[in-house]
């Protein structure tokens, strides 16, 4: 057995993949289950009888790094009622790259043209090189697909389906068993892989709905709100394995979500739609970058109860800049000042400031943008009151 031309996803030594690949290889075939599938899935790889086969794709496919990952121009969607996508126009390189926008966004409306799934009403797409209106089944052959809603069938385990989907993927049997094994122990699910899907947890259906997309080695994968219905530790753990997806395997991804801290933490680039027009593309840094206003939050003491209050007041008085309000806050603090940083002197005149009163420093830090200032009124006033929900950035 060749294991690196597999591409198995867990590093070790041969021995011991050898013998946990051995024990599944010893296991009974898995019942055929295709009738159970939910439509999507019939739909998305109905293609089967076309495919190429897996060394097939494996020869011809080109790396990432030599093309666009994702070109959009002019790509329009229109329902009767409602316009999906307006003349959207993108580039998206290799790498983690974000799709953020509202629920109604236009996000999964756009991961389905993209898959060749739904035909766009005007313009066009690329993904790898690839027209969707005329490739739309070898685009499928080299792209993983997550879904948004549970779409898993309850009574089979996490070992068939995934190794359904890889067969169905165009891999041989024997590979499909071996990427299975696999990518469910890089998930976090090679001990519950054989136990039926009806009995998970959400965050291990997740897990299995992540599996499916890695399975027959992508050159992207594409996350539908792969976040959805995770408690903060289910999220951080899922945001971790979609970066590792790219940084340990160099597969790129194309997550969607409506949290924009996820985002911030996970991607290198993040495009911005909203009611189907781009609102901003660029790097996450770009959307992040340092301001020049520092945010300073102190304590009170008996001399001067309001802390806050009387630092602005000598703050002002000595010159700064002051922004108008303040804001909340850590519990049992007082409020967070904020002000322009004019320079390292700055700092150092808070601090003595701060001491001349006899108050405690909680913290002085730099501000930086966040996505979440897209959506406000004032860089985009067409959206007055954006319906999403936002997770801080760590």
């Amino acid at each position: 057995m060749n294991v690196t031309m597999l591409g198995g996803c867990v590093k070790g030594s041969d021995g011991a993949l050898w013998k946990s690949r051995r024990r599944d290889l010893d296991r009974p075939r898995e019942k055929d289950f295709r009738r159970e599938l939910p439509y999507w899935l019939v739909l998305l790889w109905s293609d089967k009888d076309r495919a190429v086969g897996w060394t097939t794709a494996v020869a011809h496919a080109t790396t990432v790094e030599d093309v666009t990952v994702i070109a959009t121009e002019s790509l329009s969607k229109r329902f009767p009622r409602v316009t999906a996508l307006d003349r959207l126009s993108l580039d998206i390189g290799p790498g983690v790259t974000g799709l953020v926008g509202a629920n109604g966004a236009g996000k999964s409306t756009m991961i389905k043209i993209l898959l060749g799934l739904s035909p766009a009403t005007e313009g066009r797409a690329e993904v790898l090189g690839m027209d969707v209106r005329t490739s739309g089944a070898q685009i499928r052959e080299r792209v993983g697909y997550m879904p948004e809603h549970d779409c898993l069938p309850p009574d089979v385990s996490a070992t068939e389906f995934v190794v359904h989907m890889a067969r169905m993927s165009g891999l041989p049997a024997t590979a499909a068993r071996e990427r299975t094994a696999d990518t469910l122990r890089h998930v976090g699910l090679y001990e519950e892989r054989y136990r039926p899907m009806g009995g998970y947890s959400t965050g291990m259906k997740q897990r299995v709905k992540l599996a499916q997309a890695l399975v027959h080695d992508p050159k992207l994968v594409l996350l539908d709100e792969p976040t959805n219905g995770l408690d903060p530790v289910g999220r951080d753990e899922m945001l971790g394995l979609i970066r590792r997806v790219w940084t340990d395997f160099g597969i790129s991804v194309l997550v969607t979500s409506h949290l924009l801290g996820e985002l911030e933490r996970t991607c290198d680039h993040v495009v911005v739609i909203d009611g189907g027009t781009l609102l901003r593309s660029s790097s996450t840094s770009d959307f992040t970058r340092t301001t020049t206003t520092l945010a300073v939050e102190v304590t009170d003491s008996d001399t001067h109860p309001d802390g806050t209050a009387a630092l602005r007041a000598a703050l002002a008085g000595a010159g700064v800049t002051l922004h108008a309000g303040v804001e909340d806050g850590l519990p049992g603090a007082g409020h967070i000042l904020l002000l322009e940083a004019a320079g390292e002197e700055t700092y150092d005149l808070v601090r003595d400031v701060v001491a001349d009163l006899g108050l405690g420093l909680v913290r002085m830090e730099q501000r930086r943008h966040h996505i979440a200032e897209v959506f406000r009124p004032e860089a985009s006033p067409q959206h007055e009151d954006p319906q999403h929900e936002e997770v801080p950035a760590r």
